[in-house]
């Protein structure tokens, strides 16, 4: 027989709520843990409101090195504060903590960072480009309209299945992971021919005529194809040569400023 859950609705959403504040603690040494512990607070002190011992056991455990993406961290939560509700081996706790920890912190990058996050601030930055103050706008509420209801249903799916909803996210990382990487990478490629400017003003006479290299050389060769190199070989340098982003962004600068004062761009 399934043992009554003590947690309501309420609970969840406070625990939920809190995970908006993971990182607010932040440090090199234990990254998220003490957000960590915050978010599960509210659980835990129903969950050991009669057990002072186990809750200092609990927070204990919770103050230990924990990592993971901070929008998808309420997935964790509701599986974890569900084992500690039924009070399970504190070992198996932990290991099913930090087994989940790492694939959410993939998928979420894929979801989150490469894929919502480009496609809702490109939206808002092509209207504050135009000077529509509706354009930040636009982009907090596109953002949130996915990451809201995604935390906060996280939360209550996983707690209802506990234990059984670690099979089913085992089963469905790499799948997930993969496609949103494959979006992620396709909408990323359409955000560089559209915002990434990048023209030669070179010309050069041929006879009467006159060439301009952009127009009449380049992109007849392949449209928006320096804006491709530059990304690539910003990338080269960010990825693979382990520069700096902020020292490739003055590096851009001072390219710019060179290139505009002789008039190459």
């Amino acid at each position: 027989m399934e043992s009554k859950k003590l947690l309501n609705k309420k609970d969840l959403n406070a625990i939920a709520f809190r995970s908006m504040f993971l990182q607010a603690s932040f440090n090199y040494e234990r990254m998220q843990a003490c957000g960590w512990a915050f978010t599960l607070l509210p659980g835990l002190k129903k969950i050991f409101k009669d057990d002072k011992d186990g809750m200092k056991s609990a927070l204990n455990r919770h103050m230990e090195f924990f990592n993971t993406h901070p929008f998808l961290v309420t997935a964790i939560a509701g599986i974890i504060i569900a084992m500690e509700e039924k009070k399970e081996d504190p070992e198996v706790i932990r290991a099913i903590k930090v087994a989940i920890m790492g694939p959410l912190g993939g998928i979420g990058d894929a979801i989150f960072w490469f894929t919502l996050i480009p496609i809702t601030a490109s939206l808002g930055a092509g209207l504050a480009l135009e000077g529509n103050i509706i354009g930040p706008i636009l982009f907090l509420i596109l953002f949130n309209l996915v990451h809201l209801p995604l935390r906060f249903g996280l939360m209550h799916y996983f707690y209802s299945f506990g234990l059984q909803a670690f099979d089913t996210l085992k089963n469905i990382t790499k799948h997930v992971q993969k496609a949103a990487n494959i979006i992620g990478v396709t909408v990323v490629g359409a955000l560089i021919a559209s915002f990434v400017r990048f023209k030669l003003a070179l010309e050069f006479n041929v006879g009467e005529k006159v060439v301009n290299v952009q127009t009449e050389i380049i992109d007849a060769i392949m449209p928006n194809l320096l804006p491709l190199v530059l990304t690539l070989t910003i990338y080269h340098f960010i990825a693979k040569k382990g520069v700096a982003p902020t020292t490739m962004i003055w590096a851009i600068i001072a390219f710019s400023l060179v290139c505009s004062f002789f008039g190459i761009v």
